[in-house]
């Protein structure tokens, strides 16, 4: 059974991968970029070679997502898996069920950081980024990370709140709702209470191991991803759209991404007024 790691793009996924994987797949709490492939993405190439597909057809994979999550599920283990897609259906075909999953963990991010990081990642102007967020017809697919890297698949996104609400408004998994910005401030509170959240849908008895999740927070801390990042480089790090060899920095500012501080104001009440519902509801305004 499948439990999700699913956010809007930019909003924290990696980090809290980085500290599920570490807690639950290093024998001494110690993070390793290679421990983040035990949490793959989904869809991926991969999850589809057994199919035929038109790859050259956005979305033409979405008939088979709940087949693949068959395959994947086949063998009865449990599994984490990242994702950007919303729940529901596209070309009215569903992207999971409660047959296949068993929760989801949703990290939520205050869009207007969010967009502060998308610029970065996705090497983009303010209006670029604005409009990127805003388009509730969005979605990811590279045909060519799709035949070279082969992590890359179709993901249908939307914008930042449909995106959000397609996953608080379904009743057919359980769900935890995570603020990136109480991860930020309380990782140790939040983290445990996610650990209890997984041990409460897999009915795992278990104790929490408390001295392991603090070697995980120390581990997989900001300023420790950014320094390995700068040492070893980082694995889901995209090169520049102009220079293939160098790679736009993954763990850009952190906690230094204060909208407050480095957003321009025009685009901060054009965010706050395209998603006043959402942020109000999230006490983000």
């Amino acid at each position: 059974m499948i439990i999700w790691i699913a956010s809007y793009p930019k909003s924290g996924n990696t980090w809290l991968r980085a500290l599920l994987s570490t807690y639950y797949f290093s024998d001494d709490a110690s993070f390793d970029d290679k421990l983040l492939k035990l949490i793959d993405q989904f869809p991926t190439s991969k999850y589809f070679k057994s199919f035929k597909f038109d790859k050259n057809i956005p979305g033409d994979t979405c008939k088979y997502w709940i087949h693949a999550q068959e395959k994947v599920n086949q063998n009865r283990k449990l599994k984490f898996f990242k994702t950007h897609n919303v729940f529901g259906k596209v070309n009215n075909y569903d992207f999971t069920n409660n047959i296949n999953s068993l929760g989801c963990l949703y990290v939520v991010r205050d869009p207007r950081n969010v967009i502060t990081s998308l610029k970065n990642h996705y090497q983009l102007d303010d209006n670029e980024a604005f409009l990127w967020m805003k388009n509730k017809n969005n979605f990811i697919y590279n045909v060519q990370e799709f035949e070279e890297l082969g992590y890359s698949d179709f993901q249908f996104i939307s914008s930042w709140s449909m995106n959000y609400k397609s996953w608080m408004v379904q009743k057919k998994i359980p769900i935890k709702l995570i603020k990136y910005e109480d991860l930020l401030n309380q990782t140790y509170a939040v983290f445990v209470d996610i650990i209890k959240f997984i041990n409460e849908i897999t009915n795992n008895t278990e104790k929490i191991n408390l001295d392991k999740v603090r070697k995980t927070l120390v581990s997989t801390s900001f300023e420790n991803l950014k320094k390995k990042e700068l040492q070893d480089g980082f694995s889901e790090a995209v090169p520049f759209k102009n220079d293939k060899v160098k790679k736009v920095s993954f763990f850009n500012l952190g906690p230094k991404n204060d909208w407050k501080k480095i957003l321009d104001n025009e685009l901060k009440s054009k965010i706050e007024e395209i998603f006043e519902k959402e942020m109000k509801e999230l006490l983000y305004i």
